[in-house]
């Protein structure tokens, strides 16, 4: 036997593990975690279905409004929002449109655009048109958060959006 063997003989028996039931713990262990994402993958692909049927009845109803959107970019003025009750009079987090809000996804739009529109928003993504405001008219779009603290830190700004078809 030359060295180089006897080396690396003499480590992989150092390297052997102490417990010999951790490898199946850690099966075990990684299982139930994909047994939830497999969950919640599906309660995603539930809601989403929801979703899409009930901008579906939407496009229905407003097909004027989506004859009538613009194709080139145009500028917004953002500011944030949350599903908090002293915001909206109420913290179910059911938009306007009838579907729940969800981060990176929500946008409070002007009655000019339909819901299910989905804008492109420099700098943020592609935001879908699921909700209404008081103060929504105009150029004045509405990103919805999941905190207040993170729609304080986005504050308001001017940012180029497009509607994506």
């Amino acid at each position: 036997m030359n060295i180089l063997t006897s080396i690396f003989t003499l480590a992989t028996v150092v390297t052997v593990p102490l417990h010999t039931d951790t490898a199946a713990e850690t099966h075990m262990t990684t299982q139930k975690e994909q047994k939830v994402k497999e969950q919640l993958s599906v309660q995603e692909q539930v809601q989403d279905i929801a979703r899409d049927r009930i901008l579906a009845r939407w496009k229905k109803k407003q097909l004027d409004k989506w004859q009538n959107l613009s194709r080139e970019p145009f500028t917004i003025n953002a500011s944030a929002y949350t599903a908090a009750a002293d915001e909206c009079g109420k913290s179910d987090g059911v938009t306007a449109s009838g579907v729940k809000v969800q981060e990176n996804r929500t946008l409070a739009c002007p009655q000019e655009y339909p819901f299910g529109a989905k804008i492109a928003i420099d700098g943020m993504g592609i935001y879908t048109c699921e909700d209404r405001g008081g103060a929504i008219k105009g150029n004045h779009f509405d990103i919805y958060m999941k905190t207040k603290q993170e729609a304080f830190a986005f504050g308001r700004r001017n940012l180029t959006a497009r509607v994506v078809f």
